[in-house]
Order: C-alpha cells, then structure tokens, then sequence
C-alpha cells in the first residue's frame, strides 16, 4: 500500500503529494484524512495522507507513524483546502492548516493534550460474599447509590481502601475525557418574534435562495431572528455555524445561544486556549454540538450536515484575513460551504458592505428588512459637535455638550458608553524645538506612548524602549507629546468627573477572559462609562447605556484607504446603535473636525441608503468596488533598490500580457517598512480578466525560490497597507 502525503512546509516548490510506503502494521489504520509522520530528507515532518493506492513502481520511504487515528480532514475540507488554494494562489498546505486547531496541525511538535477524569464502578461480582472494612463498605455503597463514581467523589476515603478493591477486582477503574469548556444544560423560553421577524423568518423558510442579506438597525432583533432559523435546521437533525466578528462579542452570543439551546453548542476563537480548541472542534467533529459560534476561521468548523451559516455584523473588515495565506473572506467561504451543503448564508448587517447591498439589488442576494427597533423606540438622537468652534471652550479632548451629557446621565445613574478608535496615550512623540518625531527603529511608524509602562512601543513589529527625556536629533530635553489614544482620554476623566471608568481596548484586554469579565462588570452596573476602541462599537447590548460619544470621528475617516468613508460610516452607525435599547430613550455625541464630510452627515441622519447611493457614484467615478475588482500585490524584500527595479518589472510585465486591466504603481505601501522589511504595492483594477489567476500564478512560480523578494497576491482586499 502508498500513501500520498501533502507535507507540513508551506514552501511553492514542495507544495506537491509525495508518495510513502504503508508498513504492513499501518495498514489497516490507513485513511485518507488523517496526520501520519514521515521521513522528508534529513528531518521528521507531519502530513496528511490525500491519496492511497495500491503500489508504486519506485523504491519509497516507509511512513513512520499515524498521529491521530481519527480522519482530520474530512471529504468536504479537503475539496475546501483544494479550492481554496486555487481561488487565492495559496499553497495547499496552508489552506489546510488555517482550518485546523494547533493541536491538529500538521506540525512536528504538536500535542494532543487530552485530559481525562477517574470514575469506579463496581464490576460484575457478587458482594454479598465479599467481606470489607469500613472505608472500603463506604467506597461500595457510593458504587451501590450511583452507577459510576468519581474520583473526586472519593477523595475523602483512603487511597489504599480503593486500590485494593481494584486489586480484588471488585471494582473497574474507567477513563473519561474531560473537556476544558463547559456548557450549562438549562434552557430559557424563548421569545416571542415581532410581527417583521415572523416575516423574514417566513421569507427565509419559503424561498430557495443561497444567500439572503438581512438589513436590519440596531436594536432590531437580528440575533432572535438567527437562533429562530437555527431552531428549524435542529429540527431537520442539521447543524449551524454562527461567525461574530469580535472575539468580544462570542462571551455575549454564546451565554444567548446557550440559554436557548444548552449544551448544544460550541464556541471557536482565538481567545481560548490551545486545549480548549482542541477539545471543542473534537466535539464538533463528533457530533457532540450542533450550532458553533466563533469568529472568522469558525468557518471552517467540521460540522458534517450543515442546515445554516450565519454572518453576524457582515460588514467587518475582520471577516477577511489579510496577513497570511490564504487571504480568504469568511463570506466567501460561508457561500463555498453552502454550495456543498445546498444550506442558506444569512448575513447581517445594520450597515451592510456596499459590495453586498449592490449583490442584494442586482438580485443575486436576496434582501430582507428590519427597519424598526424591537421595543418599538425610535433609534437614537444623534448631534454632530464642530470641534473647530469649540477651541479653547472645550475640556481637554471633550466639548461642553458632551461633558454636560455624561454628567447628566451620571446624575440619572445611567451608563455611558465612549468610543475613541486609537489606544495608548499619544500616538506621536515629537520634539518642541526641531520638530523630530520618534519613530521605530525597525519600521517607518511612529512610536506610540503608553503612560502606564512608561515606555514607547511600535503596534506592528512589537520594539518597546522607555520615554526619552532628550531629542536623540538636537539633544534639548524638549520632548512632548502629541494626539491622544483611550489611556490620555481616560486620565482626562478622572480630572473632569467623579465616575468609574472602565477601559476596554487592546491594552486591557489581552489576558484570557478579560473580554467577558469586563463586559458582565459592566452589564452589573460596576462602571459608569465604558471607554474603548472599536472592541465597543459591535453588538454589545447594555440596557443601562443611554449615551455614546464619540471622542473624534475623524481618527478613521483621514486613513489613506478608499473605504475609510465606509468603515467610518459604519464604525459611527455600529457604535451609535448601542444607545437606548431598552425602555430609556438614547443619545448619540459625535465630535469631529469635518462635520460636513458626508460619512458624518448621513451618520447624523442615520440614512444607510443615502449614504450607499453617494458613495456608490464615487465609486463608480474611481473605478472601486462593485464597480471593480482590485487585486492587490506587495513586493517585500530588506534591498530597496533590487525590490524597486524587480516591482517595475512586474508592472511590465502585467501590463504586457493582461488586457482590460488598469494597474497603479508600483509604489510604496502605506506601511512602508515593517521590521527592516520595505514594502512597495501594486493595484490591478478590473471587471473582468479570465486569466488574471493564471497569469499571477506564473508570477509566484517565477520569484518562489528566491530568497531575498516576496510576492504576496491579496485578492479583493480590505485593506492595502
């Protein structure tokens, strides 16, 4: 028997199968889908078998030995993986491993840590022959009262008394996994659906669409309408994947879904533990839990009969993952996975992508509305404060309106919620008397200050170095900060009001479950204000909060991006939307230096659909998506010149052998230099070009095994940096 085995390393010229011998003990445990490890050259690699055959014609390495015994990569993923690698030119080994927990990987040093409790029963025996003493009578009657008993269970009762039971086999020792997460069991009534969810649940179940856009505002009840379309596939013995762009916003949906559906659930996202994923995607493989929830790669959860894909807050830039291959979409993989599972793709916005709502008027999504607010209540007042008329009348980095609001919400014992889309306590550090701004050494940002650390730190390459007293330029001790991040617009508070301020932002959030325990201190009323990035703009719901502000609008709205518009519009509206969801009507304050930017203004009018129709005619004038796809392509090397001259090249030769295209560039990234990386871009615009991937393959093919240039092809980004 040969097995072909796609190996661990992601390198284009191994991105082949490479065929093994199955020694005659392995044999019987051979199947496709599974990790074996082999023998590659000098090193020890891990696999995954793809093919078996029957013989080869040439002299092969015998496989060494089956990781797991249970099938990985089950029929659908590995046609996925293959898919994938083709739609995004990525090699298949990395398709497959963005799937998988670590655990499971295809990687030498990986562990199945498994943790298993201790139970005792007693065994088929007749006791009554038997003669005890008291601790061992005591272990008996607990085996007598319950079927098993657990270890923990008898841990006041000596060891000895219980291993000799073991020994006399009156007793049988079992192992069972113990998984690291645990669901309650206890189900909630569910509720009742307004009269427009019963309309688009009905619309949903009576019509044989792919994929459906749900339009619906804040507060409108998209999530019962989700858990609603779920319940009908659980019916029909299918199971769900629910995808939330936040790992924030999974402790929320999880603890939701779970006082709905129990322990049928599982939850996959980066802030759980190795093991923890590792426990819950066995679970999903299993069949043990039916509705996953997670961020993106929960797309790829192995739930073999899907009913529903849901894509909450589809407007998220997180849904794309743009530093890695592959640089997949989790929406477009949510529709390959439907096309194999003939099940719906729901997804949600109250402020949906353009290039999905231009999809759902063209008909190729089907539109459905929830344009009211569940509890009845109008969506919140919004007002835009001009903070270039409040220079020298505004405290700090807050105006009077919304200093006055806050203290008038405090007075009512209401919560507040403050939006400020940059951490750190000033985002540049610069010399009075030269004019010297402090960059990172590595890369061409500038440092960051964090007051709490004393210390400047790089948000990309990670360099940290304590504040400067003196210019390292002039050498005058002129050093000051400029701007201001959420730790600067937190100490301003506790200047200005007497109130408990939690801050929720990278900084504050990075230990394990730090996300969930400062939202439910928050829900119990144990802070005021909640401050933070846009970690607390996206589907949180706090009945208490009946103000959000916005510190400054424009921090995303002058990014060098042709979606900051769109990102600003539906940042504002996102966090605009977690004011007044309950019986207390909301406020919005949005504060900005471009109260006439159109993003700002259809914000305050809380129009979607004029915001859509004036962004699409600029679009249209630029030539940007829908109108036009972009594929984007980044030239990195630590040899400016070489990279220069070989980028050029590139654009010739695009521009050569590729028709209807546009191509901007080559020129330098938005981030030009990252960790003693330059990075130089080029943009190709187009609608259609049929051997756009073929062409660009080659590209890859050409510079794969050179050392010193990368070639990185991003497919429709989201961002070009």
């Amino acid at each position: 028997m040969v097995a072909g085995v796609l190996v661990e390393l992601s390198n284009k010229n191994i991105d082949k199968i490479f065929d093994y011998n199955v020694p005659k003990n392995l044999e019987d445990k051979m199947k496709i889908g599974i990790r074996v490890e082999v023998p590659f050259g000098r090193q020890t690699l891990d696999g995954f078998v793809l093919e078996i055959k029957d013989f080869s014609d040439i002299e092969l390495k015998d496989i060494l030995s089956i990781k797991d015994h249970d099938i990985i990569l089950n029929n659908e993923l590995l046609q996925l993986g293959k898919a994938l690698s083709k739609e995004y030119l990525a090699t298949l080994i990395s398709c497959y491993q963005v799937m998988l927990p670590k655990a499971l990987k295809a990687k030498i040093n990986s562990k199945n840590n498994i943790i298993f409790d201790t139970f005792y029963r007693l065994n088929n025996v007749n006791i009554t022959k038997e003669k005890f003493n008291d601790s061992q009578r005591r272990i008996v009657d607990c085996c007598l009262e319950k079927e098993c008993v657990s270890r923990e269970e008898l841990k006041a009762i000596s060891l000895s008394s219980l291993n000799t039971l073991l020994k006399r086999k009156i007793l049988v020792e079992e192992k069972r996994e113990h998984y690291r997460l645990t669901y309650s069991d206890s189900k909630l009534s569910k509720k009742e659906l307004t009269i427009d969810q019963k309309k688009v649940v009905e619309e949903v179940i009576n019509t044989n669409d792919s994929v459906y856009l749900l339009y619906g505002v804040t507060g409108s009840g998209k999530t019962e309408v989700y858990m609603e379309l779920i319940e009908e596939q659980l019916k029909l013995g299918k199971g769900c994947i629910v995808l939330v762009p936040e790992i924030s916003l999974t402790p929320q949906m999880v603890h939701r879904f779970q006082e709905r559906f129990g322990k049928s659930i599982a939850a996959l996202h980066s802030a759980l533990s190795d093991g923890e994923k590792y426990d819950e995607w066995r679970r999903i493989a299993r069949g043990e839990a039916s509705i996953v929830i997670g961020a993106r790669s929960a797309i790829f959860a192995p739930i073999t009969n899907i009913g529903v894909i849901i894509v909450d807050e589809e407007h998220s830039e997180s849904y794309k993952q743009s530093d890695a291959n592959p640089r997949y979409h989790a929406v477009d993989v949510a529709i390959m996975r439907s096309r194999y599972h003939h099940c719906k793709v729901i997804l949600g916005s109250a402020t949906p992508r353009l290039e999905s709502f231009a999809r759902a008027e063209k008909g190729n999504y089907h539109l459905l509305k929830l344009l009211n607010r569940v509890n009845g209540k109008p969506l919140p007042k919004v007002t835009v404060v001009d903070l270039n008329k409040e220079v020298g009348k505004n405290f700090g980095h807050f105006s009077n309106a919304l200093i006055s609001a806050i203290n008038s919400r405090l007075e009512r014992k209401e919560q507040i919620i403050l939006l400020l889309n940059r951490r750190g306590y000033s985002p540049f550090i610069t010399c009075r008397n030269c004019g010297h701004t402090i960059k990172c050494p590595n890369c061409d940002i500038t440092l960051t200050y964090h007051k709490s650390s004393n210390t400047l730190r790089c948000h990309y390459c990670g360099y940290a170095e304590k504040k400067l007293v003196k210019c390292p330029n002039c050498g005058e001790e002129s050093i000051h900060d400029l701007g201001c991040g959420t730790e600067k617009i937190e100490e301003e508070l506790h200047k200005l009001i007497d109130a408990r301020i939690l801050r929720m932002d990278y900084d504050t959030t990075s230990r394990k479950g730090s996300h969930q325990k400062m939202i439910e201190a928050f829900k119990n009323h144990e802070y005021d204000i909640l401050l933070g990035t846009q970690i607390v703009a996206k589907g949180l719901d706090f009945s208490l909060v009946t103000l959000v502000g916005v510190i400054n609008a424009d921090t995303s709205l002058n990014l060098p991006d042709f979606r900051s518009s769109e990102n600003t519009f539906s940042l504002l509206n996102q966090v605009a939307g977690r004011a007044g969801r309950s019986e207390h009507s909301g406020e919005v304050i949005i504060q900005t230096y471009n109260p006439n930017h159109y993003a700002i203004r259809y914000t305050q009018e809380q129009d979607y659909l004029k915001f859509y129709k004036y962004e699409m005619e600029i679009r249209k004038k630029l030539k940007y998506p829908p109108y036009f796809y972009l594929t984007f392509i980044r030239i990195s090397g630590k040899d400016l010149e070489f990279i220069s001259l070989e980028a050029a090249k590139i654009k010739k030769s695009i521009e050569k052998n590729l028709n209807n295209i546009i191509v901007l560039g080559p020129t330098s990234c938005t981030l030009f230099k990252i960790n003693n990386i330059f990075r130089l871009g080029i943009l190709i615009k187009y609608k259609r070009c049929d051997n756009l991937k073929l062409f660009l393959d080659k590209i890859l093919s050409h510079y794969k095994s050179k050392s010193n240039i990368k070639i990185d092809i991003d497919f429709n980004p989201s961002q070009m940096l």
